[in-house]
Parts: C-alpha cells; structure tokens; sequence
C-alpha cells in the first residue's frame, strides 16, 4: 500500500530554529517580536503566547509555504499532503485565531493564524479545483477511479498516487472539508474569492449528497477491514456528508458581502436519505467494522451528525466498550496498522491474516482528546477530567517541552505473545516523541484545540458558529436555518392545494361538495411537475471554464416539492412524482395512487424539519374518476375535506391563501441576462374543455373474469407454426390474451420492427399494453410490459432503500439462478438483471419482481420491523410465498393466480405475509411461508458462530461449505459479513419448508453445545445428514403400512409443532447427540463424573 507514515524510521532532520539565548524563532515573523514585553496582568496573554508557541513550532513551522497544506511526514523531502489531516491543522489555527480575538493589541498573530487557516483551505480547495473533471465524472458515475484524490504533493498540489495505488475515495474528506468551510466563513473569515469557486463547491455538493449510495474507503483509507481493496458504506462517512449537507444548505459562501448568486442549494431528499441511512447503519461503521473510533468525529465534535441521543448513547457506549485501552482508542478491532505482526511490504492482507493483530491493535490517544472535546461540548467536566488524566501520561515532550501527542502506542515484537496470553499486560511504547523530528500533525492540531476549550481561552459557541451542537434542553427553543434539529414532538399539519385539470372536472366535483382550483385559477403562480424544476435544477452550478455540467438528473422528491420556488420572477409550487403520467401499468391501478398519496403525506410529516408548512398539490386528472376508480377517490378527497388522512392532519385551502405559510426557495442561480435565451419551461395547462359538457365516467369497469385473462390459444401448439399462421390468427383472434401471446412468438422470432396488419409488433404490442390496462386485465399487461421491457420509475431507488437497512436483495425467478445485489446499481444494469434472471419461466415474473421492488423500498423505509430477521430479500422467493400465501387461503379451491390481481391487491398481499404468522395455521404453512422470506430467529447468526467455534472441520448444508478456517480468524462474531455469509451456506437450498427446519437444527445444535461445553464435533457436520436422521426416527414412531410407498415424502414432519416429546426437535436433537457422541469429549476440570 501506498505508505504515508511510517513513523519509526530514523531521522537526523532538524526541525527547530533558535536564536540567542536559545529563544524559539519564528519563520513568520522577526526574532524581536517573540520577546515582546507581556501585558501588565496579561495573564490571557500568557496563556495564549504558550499555545501560539507550540502552535509554530509542532504545526505552522511544517506548513507548506506554497501550497499552504500540511505534510503527513513531517521530516524528508518528499513529503505528501492528506486533505483530512491537513484540515485539522487549519481547524487548530482557525481555533487560537479565535482566541486572539479577545485581545485588541494581539500583535498581529491574529491575522497570522487566520491567513495560515485560510491558506490552507485555499490550497485544498486548488488541489480539487485542478481536478474538476473527475467531480464531474464522480457525480454521473460514483466509481474509485474517478474520484477527487485525498493526497497531493504538500509542495506543489500535483497527485502523487493513483486510484489503483492508493484508496482516495473517501467521502469524509470532502464532506469535512465543506464542514470547516462553512464553519470559517460563519466566523467572519473569506476563503471563497469568486464564482467558478462558487460553482466548483456546488458541484461538490452534488458529489456529497449520493454518500449514503457510495461504498468509500473511510477515514483509515482501506475500506472493509479485512484490508483487501474492496470499499464499504461507512457510517462515519455518510454522517459527515449528513452534517456538511446540513451545514451548507442556503449558505452563502462570500459571507456578509455576498449576494444571491453565491447561495449553496442541498436537495433536501438526498439530505434525508443521507439521513436515514446513518441512522440504519448506526450503531455499526460497517459490515465488517462492528464498532469504529472514526465514528467519534462523527458523533461529536466537529460534525454532531446525530440528533437521536438513545442512538448516539447506545454508539458510543459500544465504542468505548469494545475499543478503549490505557493508551488510547484502538482504531476497531483486528487492525493490524503498525503492530509488529504487519508485513509493510504488502499493501493487502492474506486472507485470515487479520486474526494475527487480535489483542495487539495499536492504541491511539487521539480519540481521548475527541472525548475531552466532547466533554466540553455537552457541558460533562468529569468527562473532560478522565480522559484529560488518562492521555496525561502519555504525552511526550520536546526537548524544549512543547507537548507531543504520539500517533499510536504499540506491543513490540518481543512482547507480542505475553500481551496475546493476557491482553493489557505489556507495556506498550509510542511511535514517535517529537525530538526525531517527527510529528502527528492531526493529533498535535486536535490536542491544542482540546486544550483551548478546556482552559475556556474558547468556547464552543466560537468553535461552532452556525450551531451544529445544541444542548437537549434548548433544542426545543432553537430557530436556526443551519440546526440539524427537528422539533421534538412532530405534529405537523400538512397544507393541501386539490387542483383539477380542467373546469368541466371542477364543476363536477363540486357537485359532490370537493373545491377545487383548476391551473388558470392560480394564476400568476404557476403548477410545475417535478421533472420542470429538475430541468430548472440544470443550471445550477454550470461552469464551462471548469467543464462542470449543473446538478445531475436527479429526480426530485416529496420534501422537494413540499417547497415554493421563485424562478425567473415566477411563483412555482410543483406537484409530486407520484402524479406524473408514467408509462408503467402501476400507475392505472387508482388505489396504488391513493396508497401513494397517503404515504407521501406520511412521509413529509415524518421528515420535514423546516420552519414553515409544507404545501402538497393533489393533481386530480380526469382519468382518475373513471368508472369504478371514481368512488375510492371521492372517499379519499372527502377524507382531505375533514382534515385527516391516513392519519396525518391536513388543511386544505386554495394556494394563493396556503402560500403566505411556505417554505419558499428563491432559484436565483438563474440569471439571464439581455444576450442570453430565457429557458423555456412547461407548467401545467388546464384541459381546454367545455365547461358544462358532461364527465365521462364510463360505466363501472369490474374486475375482469379469470376467463378474459387467459388466451384461447395454446402456446405449444403455436410456437412452431409458420409467421404467416400466427399473422393470419393474429388478425382474426379478439382475445387480447391470444394477442399478446402471438405477438410475443412473432416478437421473438422476428423482431420488434417486423410489419404487421397494425404497425409493427412492438406498437402491436403496445396497443395490446394499453387496451388491457383500461379493461384491468392485469395478467395482459404484465405478459405486455414485460415483452416490451418496461422498466418502473424508481427502482433503483428502492433497492437503495433496502441496501442502506443492512440487508441484500437478489433478483431472480425462484429455484433459478439469482443475482445478488450488495451495493447500489444504476437503473440500467438493474433492468439487465431483471430480464436476464426473471423471466426465464413466466415473462410476467420479470414485471411483478419490480413492483415488489418498489413495495418493499417503501415498506422497509416506513415499517423496518417488518423485515427484522430477514438478511437477504429474495424477490422471487417472496414472490413464492406470496403464492403459496394464495394456495392456503383457497383451501380445497383453485387458487387465485397472482399475475391477475392488481397491483395495490399484490401490495395488500406482500403486508399481509411479512406480518407475524397467524397462530391458527399449519406448521407446514408456517415454515413455508418464514421459509420463503428467509426468516430467521434472533441471535441466529450469533449461534452459528458459536457452532462453529466447536465445529473444527466446518457445516455443510445443500453443497455449500462453511469452514471453520478462515471464517474465524478473518471476521468477527456480530460483524455483519458474517452473518452475510451463514446466509450463502443455506442459499442452495431449494424448498422454503426444509431451510426453515435447518434454521430450527443450528438453533437445536446450539442449545445443545452450550449446555455441554465438553463438547465438540469431530468431524464436518453434514446438516442433511442430520436432518434425515432425525426424519428416520419420526418415521419410526408415525410409520404405517399405506405410506411405506412414500417413505422420502417429508410432509407430516414439517407439519409437525417443533415443541414437546413427539416436536421436531426432539427428534433433530438425537440426531445431533449421536453425531456429538461418535467423537471424542474434551475433558473438564469440573466434570462431576470423574471421580480421581
């Protein structure tokens, strides 16, 4: 690996400069102004000088006097910047800048310290400049290799390693960066200069709100802790990017002297998903880190990302828990960074090498400066005095006695095994003293911040202007535009406009007792849907002398067009996405729009944070009264006339009057001048009907008959016949299940271009599409969508969704080949999946897994814990049991065909099987159903890993083997690839109904070992092995004579009730002693039958 700090090389470099009588020079200033007479009583001065000169000496002296970064090394000549560290220097001098403030006659050192912050901070900000063209590939594509770097050369800004070098993903530099930026310029300093800067800090905006959808390498740049190249989603990093986002939203970056154009825009979706994301992840840093010290900056100081203090308790406690040492914080656990195990040679680690470091991490007195810090912060002074006494010992010194933080303590080679056998025994010794020359400049910069609030020479108001730490007990009180805090008890009433498309649907609502207003009767303001304000959205941030491109094609979201915007002089309240005309039959279903619509409601009332009401626009199109659609929505819009729906309260009004209470946006960024052509964007115009011409509803369209929804063709018998037959059928079949059908043959032995006597087969297809839409054959439409490959409006999205909870998803019919999915993917590589893997059996499966999708996106963001237990969400396995779900409820009957049903009934279906099973039902149906969503108990995977521990030749179930070695070695009992993995081992098992009862045998195994400690397998444990034996001796007891001819038919033993003398487990636990008995018991020091 690329190596930046290797501290305990020797060096003879001279760091120090003296002058007569050994007094410490400046490199700044001249020699006389070091020995100034002190104040009469200056005791603040005093106080002051002692800092400002181990602010000089330990960090300005190796700032670099071009670039004005702070090297990592602080002694050779090719020395390399990181951007993290670097800020941290600047914070330090910004800090004592600060305190100087408080004296008038300072010397000059107040403008010296804040120059050498902004200095810096401008070097960083030219270091990422050079590179605009990667921020612009970064924001269309997140991928490594474009990514803006983290180290430059200190002297001249140049890249010194490549992506394939070096991890420089690291979404927490760039957010801390745009942290301590908004931080500096809140306190009176100015950093940006002109508007490309300007342009170029939106366009890292961009970069910085997909965080919560970009694996990175995190804060210790080697991403999953394994140390083998390969990124993760950090809760460190996503939290940073959350307090940025929060930060830097509406804030003008000229500080006092600026103006409109140079406003930073967050989209508040994205800031929200970021959000919930940290949320979700928290308290883990990662899949493979449990717990992480990175996550302390986070939580604290600087970024105090988190405004839920169970959540923070609870990760902090598991941090100090499983991290604090005498000499400091371990980085997480099995970190092998400078031990004496490591190989320095290697950039990765050999698999199961990480088993090496257990016991002996380095330990980092860093992070007991970020808990005195925090301390300060929330006002704990036995805080502060505890880690002020724990790091205490640890400083070294100069030889002229500046303080030195080391960078880490570490067990030498010698003592390696004496600290293995009994942890904290050894003495450990520290990288690095200072008088070699070397120093950690991100502890030293932390160290002298920590000391300045502790001596109260600054307080955290001054350290944190725009506020983004407030004490519980003033949240309620807090009206901050920068404040990450909600208010405490969120009973907002959401402001409702309904508009009509057109006069003649007003007219006709009205006569139902519904007001509404029709788009010429808002008039000046205008109606927008959300895809006009994201072409609006393309022009902020464009810069053509920096190639950046504006903000990406982005949709944007609920909260988004909660908001009022001013643009180009105009007034635009924008309607939701929900109510665009989308090309996907879910959209014909009117109880999915009305679902949709409560939702969203839900949805604002839960997350918006801003002061002012949110203003939601109820778009009634007159397609959506037609036949039987027309009753539910005069129910839902009766429900908004008594100011209650779906539980949220509502109050709806007509927009001129709802407009005074907004949110609204001003879009500045849209400056036109003469020579310049005004962006033409379409609002939404009313139908131009008669007035009083009659609405047609049609009459009540019933849900059509199983008949209609089966074609009276036979797909064997047409297959083979020739083009000119199925044309021939093709035009004389009124059957549009028949159509779709042979189009499909015709689709895929000719072509979507190939003639027909209506067009061409995809426009064939097309109509086919839409006529069974309108008539609600839904089995016709998705045979229809699916041959034309349609592909639903955020499904990307909502795979994301389920990502960010922790959980995978795959994609793929059952019992075939699937596709799993661990980190998001764009929309087109999804839909390549969806009609590669889904509909190899059934063309419909590959449209239905999408409205799953979309379903259990929503579903895991609102009610997680109806997902608890379930790792893995196998689409097409809950597809399966959403079927199987429809054979129990038929009974003796045939059962109802899924692809039939309307997709608000297949939503209806999917709630009602990820509820709690029902305690009237079979135990078969009840292992079927868990089964197919791969349900497990609690602590499930806790338990295998406790088997495994007694299992020296590792589990094997349907082919798949989990070894002990290196499962043990490389991971860690509550990390979550761990439990990732237990899920591949049970992934080739092919019935719902059997990998629950092997799921009931590891919980059986477990219960058995940990009764017994002394025992242990001998051998691999063969879990079908186990499973047949167990089945052998319930066919002993339930034989008889008319089922010998069914003697491998499992039936009546996953019918069985796991409990009792005659359960399941009974019989799974002779199974498991007999195999424990073949082997050989460990003897025990307590065991009650040895008698000598």
């Amino acid at each position: 690996m690329a190596n930046l700090d290797d501290d305990r090389t020797s060096s003879a470099h001279a760091f120090l400069k003296y002058g007569k009588c050994g007094v410490l020079c400046s490199i700044y200033e001249p020699l006389k102004s070091i020995n100034l007479p002190k104040p009469e009583g200056g005791s603040l001065w005093d106080k002051l000088d002692h800092y400002y000169r181990i602010v000089k000496s330990t960090l300005l002296l190796h700032q670099s006097p071009t670039t004005g970064l702070f090297p990592t090394k602080t002694y050779g000549d090719n020395r390399k910047a990181k951007v993290h560290d670097s800020l941290y220097c600047a914070a330090c001098a910004w800090a004592l800048a600060l305190a100087y403030r408080r004296i008038d006659d300072d010397k000059g050192r107040t403008h010296e310290l804040e120059h050498s912050a902004i200095k810096c901070m401008r070097g960083i900000l030219y270091c990422y400049m050079r590179q605009a063209d990667k921020v612009q590939q970064f924001k269309q594509d997140p991928k490594p290799s474009a990514c803006l770097h983290s180290v430059f050369s200190a002297h001249t800004g140049d890249e010194v390693f490549s992506h394939k070098e070096y991890g420089h993903l690291q979404i927490n530099a760039v957010s801390l960066f745009l942290l301590y930026l908004v931080e500096m310029i809140s306190s009176g300093l100015q950093i940006i200069y002109n508007t490309d800067e300007v342009s170029f800090i939106q366009n890292l905006v961009f970069c910085v709100e997909r965080a919560y959808r970009v694996p990175d390498f995190g804060v210790w740049e080697r991403g999953s802790k394994y140390n083998n190249g390969s990124p993760e989603l950090h809760s460190s990093s996503v939290g940073l990017a959350k307090a940025a986002l929060e930060a830097i939203n509406g804030f003008n970056l000229f500080g006092n002297q600026g103006c409109s154009w140079s406003v930073i825009f967050v989209d508040f979706d994205a800031h929200n998903r970021n959000r919930q994301t940290l949320c979700s992840l928290l308290p883990r840093e990662s899949r493979s880190h449990n717990t992480d010290a990175a996550l302390l900056p986070c939580l604290s100081y600087p970024a105090f990302a988190l405004d839920d203090e169970v959540l923070f308790s609870q990760t902090l406690d598991k941090i100090i828990r499983k991290l604090k040492g005498k000499y400091g914080f371990k980085r997480f656990l099995r970190d092998g960074y400078r031990t004496a195990l490591e190989d320095k040679t290697r950039r990765y680690y050999k698999p199961a090498e990480i088993k090496l470091f257990d016991g002996i991490e380095c330990e980092f007195p860093l992070f007991f400066i970020f808990m005195i810090i925090d301390g300060v912060f929330r006002g704990n002074p036995a805080q502060v005095k505890e880690y002020q006494d724990l790091l205490e010992p640890l400083l070294q010194h100069t030889s002229e006695g500046c303080p030195v933080v080391p960078k880490y303590y570490y067990v030498p080679a010698d003592f390696v095994e004496l600290e293995k056998k009994n942890p904290g025994s050894q003495k450990r010794f520290p990288s690095n003293n200072g008088r070699d020359g070397k120093f950690f400049l991100w502890g030293q910069a932390v160290y002298i911040i920590a000391k300045l609030l502790a001596d109260k020479l600054v307080n955290p108001k001054d350290m944190d202007p725009i506020g983004r730490y407030i004490p519980p007990q003033d949240q309620r009180n807090v009206s901050m535009r920068f404040s990450n805090q909600g208010p405490l008890e969120n009973d907002l009433v959401v402001h409702v406009a309904l508009i009509a498309e057109s006069q003649r649907l007003q007219v006709f609502l009205n006569t139902y007792g519904i007001q509404t207003q029709t788009p010429q009767q808002v008039e000046p303001i205008q109606i927008w849907a959300q895809k006009e304000l994201v072409k609006a959205y393309f022009h902020l941030g464009v810069n053509d002398k920096l190639g950046l491109s504006g903000r990406p094609d982005r949709p944007i979201g609920c909260l988004g067009t909660s908001k009022i915007y001013r643009i180009l002089g105009k007034t635009v309240v924008c309607y939701s996405i929900i109510f665009d005309l989308s090309d996907f039959y879910m959209s014909q279903d009117v109880m999915m729009l009305i679902d949709d619509i409560k939702n969203a409601l839900q949805f604002i009332k839960q997350y918006w944070k801003m002061h002012g009401r949110p203003l939601f626009v109820v778009l009634i199109r007159e397609d959506n009264i037609r036949g039987s659609r027309f009753n539910p929505i005069l129910d839902m819009l009766a429900a908004f006339r008594k100011g209650i729906v779906g539980g949220v309260k509502v109050h709806v009004d007509r927009v001129q009057t709802l407009i005074s209470g907004a949110v609204v946006e001003q879009l500045d960024f849209l400056r036109i001048t003469e020579t310049e052509e005004a962006p033409v964007f379409k609002s939404l115009e009313e139908l131009d009907l008669p007035k009083h011409s009659k609405v047609k509803r049609q009459s009540s369209t019933p849900n059509a008959s199983e008949l209609e929804q089966e074609p009276d063709v036979n797909i064997n018998d047409w297959k083979n016949k020739s083009t000119y037959e199925i044309l021939q059928k093709l035009n004389d079949c009124n059957c549009l299940a028949s159509q779709a059908l042979l189009s499909g043959i015709l689709l895929k032995r000719e072509g979507p271009n190939f003639i027909t006597k209506e067009g061409t087969v995809a426009e064939h297809i097309e109509r086919i599409y839409r006529r069974a839409g309108s008539k609600k054959l839904w089995s016709v439409v998705r045979f229809a969508a699916s041959l034309l490959g349609k592909l639903v409006d955020s499904l990307a999205p909502s795979i994301t969704n389920v990502l960010v909870q922790g959980k995978q998803v795959t994609l793929g019919a059952f019992g075939q080949e699937e596709e799993v999915i661990s980190n998001p993917l764009s929309p087109g590589v999804i839909k390549n999946i969806i009609y590669e893997k889904c509909h190899l059996q059934d063309e419909r499966e590959a449209v239905v897994q999408q409205e799953l999708v979309i379903h259990i996106g929503w579903i895991i963001s609102n009610s997680p814990e109806l997902f608890r237990g379930m790792l893995k969400i196998r689409v097409g396995w809950i597809i399966h049991a959403m079927k199987y779900e429809l054979k129990i409820r038929a009974g003796d009957m045939p059962a109802k065909d899924l692809y039939q049903m309307s997709p608000s009934e297949v939503k209806q279906l999917l709630l009602d099987i990820l509820q709690p099973q029902q305690q009237g039902r079979s135990w078969l149906n009840r292992r079927q159903i868990d089964g197919s969503l791969n349900r497990t108990p609690a602590g499930f995977y806790d338990r295998v890993w406790q088997i495994l521990e007694r299992t020296p030749n590792g589990l094997i179930v349907a082919g798949k083997f989990l070894p002990q070695q290196p499962t043990l070695s490389d991971m860690t009992m509550y990390e979550m690839n761990f439990s990732l993995l237990v899920e591949d081992m049970l992934q080739n098992i092919d019935q719902p109904e059997y990998r629950q009862i092997i799921v009931e045998l590891l919980m059986v195994i477990s219960v058995i070992l940990e009764r017994n400690p002394e025992l242990e397998f001998q051998d691999k444990v063969d879990l079908d092995k186990v499973v047949q034996e167990a089945f052998h001796g319930f066919q002993k007891d339930h034989s008889s004579p008319r089922g010998a001819e069914k003697q491998d038919d499992m039936t009546a033993f996953y019918n069985t009730h796991p409990m009792g003398k005659k359960g399941t487990c009974s019989y799974l636990s002779k199974a498991v002693i007999t195999l424990l008995l073949e082997g050989e018991m460990k003897p025990s020091n307590d065991d009650p039958c040895t008698i000598s």
